[in-house]
């Protein structure tokens, strides 16, 4: 069900305007704008971000590997959804990924930023696109998944936004979420990403349970490689470079070959029943509890 983003009021109506106060939402370019006044930019924005992005997730080993994470978490924790939105969908590089793996299933995705939904439109064209603010989301009890990866770092009000995911949620639905951890791993590139932290051991299951949710799955990941990240940061450190928005997600073809190819590695164990204490970043699933009677 939508939920009015002026008026609250809850409604299960095709279109957006609302039948209680009549507020209909702008249209940019086709794309339903529920937070206009954000569209544009703020807290650090970047636009050029998006196409350096949209250029090489498809070949690097970080968006490839994660990509595989996730679609082997979904399939594991939520086989046979039938709604999805993933919050905070940048260039539409992992909800393509999940359109492929899943054709049956009916894709939602948001950004609050329209330069990203640019390169969302023609990467998941059958993905319905929405710009969006995701401390105030405008639905209740309708979708079976919710993903956010790589996000919820990005947001000074991350427990706002796990509330408003779980009323978006359906009884019984849940949530897929990957942060960066670890803040003593912070370096120029949490900087240049405008990252507002990165996640303390528990706090993300801490924020999740307390939001409501019950906590099924966690495991670090980039585990083994690890050594790489920490010498990658006192490298920054010493020679700073500020000609690219991300430069150190471009790496020589061999190098990148073999990072891809140890994140497979550390897949299949984690698959395999092996969960990593610590890590670049967290994958954490939980479900909102169902209603009862």
């Amino acid at each position: 069900m939508k939920r009015c983003s002026r008026c609250h009021f809850v409604h299960n109506l095709p279109d957006w305007k609302c039948p209680q106060c009549g507020h209909f939402p702008q249209q940019r370019g086709g794309i339903t704008a529920l937070a206009p006044e954000m569209a544009e930019g703020g807290a650090g924005f970047q636009p050029e971000a998006y196409a350096y992005l949209a250029s090489l997730e498809a070949g690097n080993f970080w968006f490839r590997a994660r990509n595989r994470l996730i679609i082997w978490v979904l399939s594991r924790y939520f086989q046979g959804f039938r709604h999805f939105l993933e919050i905070g969908c940048g260039t539409g590089y992992v909800l393509s990924g999940v359109a492929t793996a899943y054709p049956e299933a009916s894709l939602t995705g948001s950004e609050i930023f329209s330069a990203g939904l640019t390169y969302a439109a023609k990467r998941a064209g059958r993905a319905t696109l929405l710009q969006m603010d995701a401390r105030d989301i405008p639905f209740m009890d309708e979708f079976d998944v919710i993903g956010a990866f790589d996000v919820l770092e990005h947001i000074e009000e991350d427990e706002q936004v796990l509330t408003e995911i779980l009323r978006a949620l359906r009884p019984g639905g849940g949530i897929a979420l990957t942060v960066p951890q670890h803040p003593w791993l912070w370096s120029l590139q949490d900087d240049r990403a405008c990252h507002v932290r990165r996640y303390r051991a528990g706090e993300l299951r801490e924020k999740v349970t307390r939001a409501g949710f019950q906590v099924l799955f966690e495991t670090s990941f980039v585990t083994l490689l690890l050594p790489a990240m920490i010498a990658s940061c006192k490298l920054q450190r010493k020679s700073p470079s500020d000609e690219e928005v991300l430069p150190e997600l471009r790496l020589p073809k061999l190098l990148n070959g073999l990072f891809e190819g140890i994140m497979n590695a550390e897949r299949q164990l984690i698959r395999a029943g092996i969960r990593f204490p610590v890590g670049g970043s967290l994958l954490l699933v939980a479900r909102k509890p169902e209603e009862r009677a």
